[in-house]
């Protein structure tokens, strides 16, 4: 299933997009379930919504109709990048292999800086006699944390 063909499953909550890709792929209930292993009513609950597949039968859910278990559980805005870094992202496609990997150091040590703000992060309100927390000084203090290990 091609991709565009894909976009108006992500309107759909988990139930619904199951029901339409089983049916894109002219399965019935029971064929489904004997392609993941697990009884036709069981399919039927997770198509009617009073049951949740596990991370397991996902798996297999996935494999069986070729989708990415994405698919099955994001809707459009849930999972991925916004548009604007969609089209960043699209470009580094265009990097050779050594463009590609300064790339994704730079996206690591970004992703891995702001970690370590969230987890070293100052509180709001600063204790009485100290001087209020800029992020210039958190980042500081964050860096000679991190150094001290």
């Amino acid at each position: 299933m091609a991709t565009s063909s894909l976009t108006h499953l992500l309107d759909m909550d988990f139930p619904e997009r199951l029901v339409q890709l089983r049916k894109a792929r002219q399965l019935t209930q029971r064929q489904l379930g004997e392609l993941i292993d697990v009884h036709l009513t069981q399919v039927q609950r997770y198509e009617n919504g009073s049951s949740q597949p596990t991370l397991d039968v996902l798996r297999r859910l996935a494999v069986a109709l070729g989708v990415s278990a994405d698919v099955l559980l994001f809707d459009t805005d849930e999972r991925g990048p916004d548009e604007t870094l969609k089209l960043k992202f699209e470009a580094l496609r265009q990097f050779d292999a050594t463009e590609r990997v300064i790339a994704e150091g730079v996206l690591d040590s970004l992703i891995v800086q702001h970690q370590a703000k969230r987890l070293f992060a100052v509180p709001a309100t600063p204790a009485a006699g100290t001087t209020p927390a800029t992020p210039r000084r958190a980042a500081q203090r964050t860096q000679k944390r991190a150094s001290r290990n």
